[in-house]
């Protein structure tokens, strides 16, 4: 699929789109508690994004079995939930979401701390989320898109941290995932020039340790491989011929 430069009238319905999506992310931050299971944040997000006329598109998506990927400590993404997960105070928490209006997705993501955690993860959760603004000070028009890749790695990696490499951000639009891969690691090269109107997924997902990662068995959950907290954060970005634009982000969220 080649890289889709969005036209003025799919940039307002993106940007609706997006902003739908920060109001569901704003409620769902409100619910987060020690005691809550990972399946209601599930259905209070699905209600949130149906509420505002959208649709979830990580339901059914390839499979995934709910509409908001809720990630507990040491998953990275994908976290399926259950009614059997309940978090705890000292935990952290990934809520990866997306919804589409009118025909246009949005994707943003989303870590969470839950009571008292540990100042080392802490750091980690700010750390992750900081990459990603390290990362998009390269999303402009003129500029390369491995420039963000290497800006994101180069920011984690000066704390330690463990980049993973086996998933990546995307370009978005019609379809929620589409070209290019955005790498959150150095790659060779500079990748492909940046112009006004390009729609990416840039999301950082940082482990406190290792890089390496395993899948687990249900197909979907993501974990690092040495059981460390990982973190993640993601916004619909779109390239402008100034400062990039998030169109998931309202205010400091």
């Amino acid at each position: 699929m080649p890289v889709t430069v969005k036209t003025e009238r799919e940039i307002a319905l993106m940007r609706e789109s997006g902003h739908k999506l920060c109001e569901v992310h704003n409620a769902l931050k409100e619910i987060i508690r020690p005691g809550i299971t990972t399946a209601e944040i599930n259905r209070y997000g699905d209600s949130l994004i149906r509420k505002l006329g959208g649709i979830p598109n990580f339901l059914d998506y390839n499979g995934y079995p709910a509409s908001i990927c809720v990630s507990v400590n040491d998953e990275v993404v994908h976290g399926i939930p259950s009614e059997d997960r309940v978090l705890k105070d000292g935990d952290i928490v990934s809520l990866d979401a997306g919804l589409i209006w009118k025909g246009y997705h949005s994707d943003a993501a989303r870590t969470w701390l839950v009571g008292d955690v540990a100042p080392e993860v802490r750091q980690l959760v700010n750390v992750t989320k900081q990459s990603f603004f390290e990362g998009i000070r390269f999303a402009k028009a003129g500029h390369h898109l491995y420039e963000i890749s290497k800006a994101i790695a180069d920011y984690a990696e000066s704390f330690g941290y463990g980049v993973v490499e086996e998933l990546c951000g995307h370009g978005i639009g019609t379809h929620l995932h589409e070209d290019p891969q955005i790498p959150n690691f150095r790659q060779k090269g500079r990748g492909i020039l940046l112009v006004p109107g390009m729609t990416l997924a840039i999301e950082p997902m940082i482990n406190l340790g290792t890089k390496r990662v395993d899948w687990s068995s249900d197909g979907w959950t993501v974990r690092t491989a040495d059981r460390k907290p990982s973190a993640h954060y993601e916004n619909t970005v779109l390239i402008t011929d100034g400062e990039p634009e998030l169109l998931t982000c309202i205010g400091t969220i």
